[in-house]
């Protein structure tokens, strides 16, 4: 007997696949205004194998937050990396930030839900 788990894959106009990597591609601009990496973001990142160690050093040598994010948004370069900061952003308080991506910057978005059953 299968289980009745439930994935949900998001689908946007310009974005067939549901990409959590285009989306933050898409947004990066707005997304180095909001998202928080000094208190704790960084430290689950590396806890969570999503940057390494000397990742971790190149973000924090930014001068400025601004400085900072577009670092580490630099540094999201394949699909399933992004979708565990995606992951880890509630982890710090920063749901809206996560929330932001899934929704893909607040544009109309159609859920699928596939179930195996």
């Amino acid at each position: 007997m299968h289980s009745g788990i439930q994935t949900c894959h998001f689908v946007h106009a310009d974005d067939k696949a549901g990409s959590v990597f285009l989306a933050i591609a898409k947004l990066k601009s707005s997304l180095a205004e909001i998202i928080e990496p000094d208190f704790g973001l960084l430290n689950d990142l590396l806890a969570t194998n999503v940057l390494t160690r000397r990742q971790i050093a190149t973000v924090r040598s930014k001068a400025t937050v601004y400085e900072r994010n577009d670092a580490l948004l630099d540094l999201l370069t394949v699909e399933d990396q992004c979708k565990k900061f995606v992951e880890v952003l509630p982890q710090t308080k920063q749901e809206h930030v996560a929330n932001y991506i899934t929704h893909n910057g607040s544009q109309k978005h159609h859920a699928t839900y596939l179930s195996t059953v």
